[in-house]
């Protein structure tokens, strides 16, 4: 026989207080409209550049030698806050997953593991300058919506034209393995510098894009006139991928704010958004 259970007032009471916690951590740590998410965000920003700042004068011999203990303990304060927000972080959301796994969750990531590598591997703490990756969210924190909104357009336009930089690219590896042969068979003979294949694809390269280290030179005329040919073809070649991207920054533009979906983690949303464009989340959900 069937019988219905009633809910118990307790238990219900504890998973609606467990909910409305995670709310309102998410509202400090992820959000900043709010006083205390902007007192929180903004504590977090001056940690970074103390951390990032701590790291680089450590590396000062001088300093390194006299205050090693105090720059250790610096770090390891620095880093221990930031594993305990990061561990927040995670809870505060739906979809632990989702935050993990974004861009912003793999560089909160990677912020912390260079100070626990250290243990193991002695130098890689100096790694932790990686944490001025996480800047990036001052866009976000100081309201400066034309400058998301800048950060999304380069976003969208980088992915509408993967297909024809990757073009652009493949066409640009075909060139240099061919030069690179022929210039093999053009100087190998008289010039130790090519000396195989892959060397002549080296020189392709650097003397394509204009960087010409002077480390392989030409020495015969052909050689020389092949290089005179790749030099001006290196200018024409600069101005495709531009001109690619550039059409898509032309396209019409939506402006964004600054809320975060606590079940995805998608943060561009438009201006006047109630629902996740992402997932279909009440993005004011309790």
């Amino acid at each position: 026989m069937n019988k219905d259970h009633p809910r118990n007032p307790e238990t219900s009471s504890m998973g609606a207080g467990n909910s409305n916690l995670k709310f309102r951590i998410h509202q400090v740590i992820f959000e900043s409209d709010t006083l205390a998410g902007k007192g929180f965000d903004v504590t977090l920003l001056i940690m970074i550049l103390s951390s990032v700042v701590v790291v680089v004068i450590e590396t000062i011999p001088a300093i390194h030698e006299n205050y090693l203990r105090q720059f250790m303990m610096l770090e390891w304060t620095f880093t221990i806050v930031f594993t305990f927000e990061y561990i927040l972080r995670i809870y505060c959301v739906k979809k632990p997953a989702a935050y993990v796994f974004s861009f912003f969750g793999i560089i909160d990531l990677l912020a912390l593991l260079p100070t626990y590598l250290s243990l193991i591997f002695v130098g890689s703490q100096y790694l932790l300058v990686i944490r001025m990756l996480r800047f990036l969210r001052i866009f976000r924190i100081l309201k400066l919506t034309h400058f998301l909104s800048g950060q999304e357009v380069i976003l969208k336009a980088l992915k509408a034209s993967r297909y024809k930089i990757l073009v652009f690219l493949l066409s640009i590896i075909i060139i240099v393995t061919i030069v690179g042969a022929i210039m093999f068979v053009v100087e190998s003979e008289s010039n130790p510098d090519f000396s195989s294949i892959p060397q002549g694809i080296y020189w392709a390269v650097t003397t394509l894009t204009t960087v010409g280290f002077g480390d392989i030179t030409p020495i015969t005329n052909i050689g020389k006139f092949l290089s005179t040919v790749v030099m001006i073809l290196g200018y024409a070649i600069i101005a495709v991928p531009t001109g690619i991207i550039s059409a898509e920054f032309m396209k019409p533009q939506v402006k964004l704010n600054s809320q975060v979906c606590r079940n995805c983690g998608y943060s561009n949303h438009d201006d006047d958004a109630v629902f996740c464009k992402k997932c279909g989340n009440s993005l004011n959900e309790n």
